[in-house]
């Protein structure tokens, strides 16, 4: 194929305008001579010599790569460049309701896809009086003398699962959940380094989005939910209970606030191992997060205000590597674990947290 007279020309001046970029910017450059400048400054000034644009001079405040490329595109009518989106891991992992809990048709990822629920992490904790009383009778058939350990380690493990996205045609999406949540006695070798505790936590949720503001916040999303927790022990070691609970999130600027009420689903008095839970327990919680530079500080705030029982607990969340996070937490008061739910406690803990 013969190429036209204008092409060869061009064709010929590509490899001199790549090896000399000064002479390319003193003369008419083609787009692949300015494409060839390897100085990056040089190219720049190519490209707008090209689209017809002046150059700023250099003693301007900087422009951006993107602005650059923006206004030459735009000068010489071509679609403008989108401007760079900063695409570094913690930006990436920037957390939102929305997209959390699949909020808006642009976070929609379907069904059937596991994803993140509460917090999965690892850690050591120490524990000022560790709650012997309950393990005793099955100590002493064991012939174990010594008490639990201050010290075990502690995990918790989940997910959720959307399982219908816009049930019966309305913006309310079916969400299965589970968590669990192990207390190991890992430095307890005169007890075999035994399991003290496992809570299992499945859950039915239904949520729909909200668009409203309350307290100078946005209002994201309003979660009914059904919920099971218990710890699969049998006799004077079984604890469990059902709820069924409300829950409004609310966000602005890196503050997240979720708020919870509950009621729980009466059992019968002769299969009820922990009647007066609620006692402890109390009818709801608050969860305060705020997000900076990485960081997540956490604050979680539960009570009775009748019997002036709860709990509460502080944590912090801080960048590691990757999707891996230290994590540190103080906790004082009740139910921290199931078996724990009527004794009071002051524990604090370190360990590494997952943000997949």
């Amino acid at each position: 194929m013969t190429m036209p007279a204008t092409d060869h020309r061009l064709f010929l001046l590509v490899p001199f305008l790549a090896i000399n970029p000064a002479i390319a910017q003193q003369t008419n450059p083609s787009l692949a001579g300015c494409a060839r400048v390897t100085d990056a400054a040089q190219r720049l000034a190519c490209y707008d010599q090209l689209a017809g644009v002046i150059a700023v001079p250099t003693s301007s405040a900087p422009t951006s790569t993107a602005a650059s490329a923006t206004s030459t595109a735009a000068a010489a009518g071509a679609a403008p460049v989108p401007a760079a989106v900063d695409a570094s891991p913690e930006t990436m992992r920037d957390f939102s309701l929305a997209d959390h809990w699949e909020l808006d048709q642009e976070h929609k990822r379907g069904v059937f896809n596991f994803s993140p629920h509460h917090a999965n992490y690892l850690m050591l904790t120490r524990t000022a009086h560790p709650n012997n009383e309950p393990y005793r009778p099955f100590r002493r058939i064991a012939d174990l003398t010594s008490d639990l350990a201050h010290s075990e380690l502690v995990f918790q493990l989940g997910f959720k699962m959307k399982l219908v996205e816009s049930a019966f045609d309305k913006p309310v999406d079916l969400w299965f959940g589970y968590t669990q949540n192990s207390f190991w006695q890992a430095g307890n070798h005169e007890a075999s380094s035994p399991f003290r505790e496992t809570n299992y936590q499945p859950e039915l949720m239904a949520v729909t989005p909200l668009h409203f503001s309350v307290l100078g916040m946005n209002a994201r999303f309003l979660n009914l939910g059904l919920v099971h927790q218990s710890n699969g022990q049998t006799s004077t070691l079984s604890r469990s209970w059902n709820r069924v609970y409300a829950q409004v999130g609310l966000e602005r600027a890196g503050w997240t606030v979720l708020g919870r009420v509950w009621k729980r689903l009466n059992e019968a008095a002769a299969s009820d191992d922990n009647r007066d839970i609620v006692d402890y327990m109390g009818r709801g919680d608050v969860v305060v997060t705020y997000r900076s530079n990485g960081n997540d500080y956490s604050a979680l705030l539960r009570r009775n205000f009748s019997t002036d029982r709860g709990a509460f607990q502080l944590s912090w969340a801080f960048p590691l590597a990757g999707h891996i996070k230290g994590y540190t937490h103080v906790f004082s008061g009740y139910g921290q674990s199931l078996i724990d739910y009527n004794y009071y406690q002051n524990t604090v803990g370190i360990g590494l947290l997952g943000t997949f």
